[in-house]
């Protein structure tokens, strides 16, 4: 079992707080092993009656009745009701709920019903898992309206996989970097398992859930995206000029809204995610262009079948993911140079905000010659301001602060220990 200690930490933390605790994420990130296996572990290791923990897996036939909000509901009364004692509920793949008539109305009765009613109850602690095509971020943040605790659970990181897989830290990296941290794969033998078992998820699940959910009709609009998507990992972006591409491959009229549309969908689906460019000076947003990262490398790398290889996109892919799944928010920066009357834009790979704290981060595989490295350092030195700057390098044997205050953070350091940006 790959423990994933981060998360049950963060479960443990939100025990008991009054509010349902909602774990979302990519499909096969294991949401589920987390919190019916995981999780479970460590609350009857501290103690917890297993006759306290109620499990309702709505995707099991033997569990098939409880789909019905009002059986679901007097299943959990029968076992708690009444009781001086405290109860974990753990419901599994939510989205498999149905919405019923109340008795004797039209009046129409869901899961989120059902889920406020638990919640307020004193003795009851309320899990919910659901599969991200059905049970967005987005309906949790109209349905609970401030009353849920999320938990994004992103697909293994380097460290994960590396304690799990030992061995050689730069043969891990180039196998992660390769076929991404789905926690199936490093179960997987051989590079052809790994290679059909990612292309098929994408194909027969992903895809089929968002054309399911949203009722795509222009399917290959959709695969095309997504392959462009692949394409420009890290590089900048908008939807006019994808739909300007579309229409010249596709041979047909389509509007950038189309794509505007499109995109949001596979972002709710936790496929991608989207880094916004912020004006450092300016203090605000740029509409557009944005840069898209993807949430597994090796879903990205399957969907156009392992082409373009560019390691130092996946590096900046795997800081982005990394940053993200500590609980960051990651933008893209943008500072302007002013030289001869003329202005350019400079781009910080990374403006990562944690609370009150803000670092800036360059992503650099190899910085082989002066010339390049003063090239990742000129737009630190042109935001004006005291926050941590932070050069992550492939090729650098460990960290190092430079004269001018600059950290060097080795790849493996900034991914194997949480602390190496306070270094």
């Amino acid at each position: 079992m790959i423990k994933r200690e981060r998360y049950v930490q963060k479960l443990a933390g939100y025990a008991w707080n009054g509010k349902v605790k909602v774990i979302t994420g990519l499909r096969r990130s294991g949401k589920s092993t987390l919190l019916f296996v995981l999780y479970r572990g460590r609350l009857e290791a501290d103690g917890v009656s297993p006759k306290n923990i109620i499990e309702i897996k709505l995707d099991k036939l033997e569990d098939f009745k409880y789909r019905d909000p009002f059986v679901l509901l007097d299943f959990i009364n029968q076992r708690t009701k009444g009781s001086a004692e405290k109860f974990y509920v753990f419901i599994d793949e939510l989205q498999f709920c149905k919405q019923v008539n109340y008795p004797g109305t039209s009046d129409k009765v869901t899961i989120y019903d059902l889920l406020n009613e638990l919640r307020d109850r004193n003795n009851l602690d309320v899990y919910v898992t659901g599969s991200n095509s059905k049970f967005l971020s987005s309906d949790i943040a109209t349905e609970f309206r401030g009353r849920a605790s999320q938990i994004r659970v992103s697909p293994l990181s380097f460290a994960e996989y590396h304690n799990y897989a030992g061995g050689s830290k730069r043969d891990n990296l180039n196998e992660y970097m390769l076929f991404g941290g789905l926690p199936e794969v490093p179960f997987l033998s051989g590079r052809e398992q790994k290679t059909e078992y990612l292309t098929a998820l994408f194909n027969e699940v992903y895809i089929r859930d968002i054309v399911e959910r949203y009722k795509i009709e222009r399917t290959e609009i959709l695969a095309e995206l997504l392959d462009l998507l692949s394409s420009s990992t890290g590089s900048l972006t908008n939807a006019s000029s994808i739909a300007n591409t579309l229409c010249s491959t596709q041979k047909t009229a389509l509007k950038s809204s189309t794509i505007s549309t499109y995109i949001e969908h596979i972002k709710e689906a936790f496929i991608v995610s989207e880094a916004k460019r912020f004006d450092i000076k300016g203090k605000r947003y740029f509409s557009y262009p944005s840069k898209f990262y993807f949430t597994d490398l090796g879903l990205r790398n399957a969907r156009i079948n392992y082409r373009q290889f560019d390691k130092g996109h996946l590096m900046e892919n795997l800081i982005y993911n990394e940053l993200i799944s500590r609980g960051c928010s990651v933008d893209v920066g943008v500072v302007a140079e002013r030289s001869g009357g003329m202005t350019r834009q400079r781009e910080i790979d990374f403006v990562v905000n944690l609370g009150d704290k803000r670092i800036y981060i360059q992503s650099a595989y190899e910085m082989q010659s002066e010339e390049k490295t003063q090239a990742e350092l000129a737009s630190f030195k042109l935001t004006g301001d005291f926050f941590r700057k932070v050069i992550i390098e492939m090729e650098i044997p460990s960290s190092y602060m430079d004269n001018e205050g600059i950290l060097h953070c080795s790849l493996f350091e900034f991914l194997l220990d949480e602390n190496s940006l306070n270094a």
